[in-house]
């Protein structure tokens, strides 16, 4: 079965994916990650949004985008519900962070080396070097998907852009 992720965009390819989810893994190991998981809801804290049947969040993301810190976005396209979610782009468009989407928090779950499903994961700036090659190319594919898919869903000529790539 096919699952509809219309509120999900920029959505990434299979290989995008892969590439990403390598990316994240290799963020982990050296201390350059920060996930959002079921981490129980959290009232006293305004900033962030909990969902009330499961009490998923995304209480670290929102932390790296407004420390700078934060290199790129994953946020996964089968959470349920999305609109837990949904005020991280907004966030990220405003810190100029590039955001992508992938199709599951089972797969991200696995990339960030946990047992649980993972709906949002922050790859950030860190000492070491090693990634940050890696980093860069997840970047530029990012934005070139996301522009791709602006183009795709407005009918425009190639030569439009999205505000991230202004």
């Amino acid at each position: 079965m096919s699952a509809d992720h219309g509120k999900a965009w920029p959505l990434a390819d299979a290989d995008l994916t892969n590439q990403i989810l390598e990316v994240v893994q290799q963020a982990g190991q050296y201390k350059q990650l920060k996930k959002g998981a079921n981490e129980g809801p959290w009232p006293l804290f305004p900033l962030v949004i909990a969902c009330r049947s499961c009490g998923a969040t995304s209480q670290q993301l929102p932390k790296t985008l407004n420390r700078g810190i934060a290199e790129f976005i994953v946020l996964t396209a089968d959470t349920e519900p999305l609109e837990i979610l949904l005020h991280l782009p907004l966030l990220c468009e405003e810190k100029n962070v590039p955001y992508v989407f992938v199709p599951s928090k089972a797969a991200l779950g696995r990339a960030c080396n946990v047992s649980r499903p993972v709906i949002s994961a922050s790859v950030t700036t860190g000492e070491s070097r090693e990634l940050s090659s890696q980093i860069q190319t997840i970047k530029l594919a990012i934005r070139e998907a996301d522009c791709l898919n602006f183009v795709l869903m407005t009918d425009f000529t190639v030569s439009v852009l999205c505000g991230v790539c202004l």
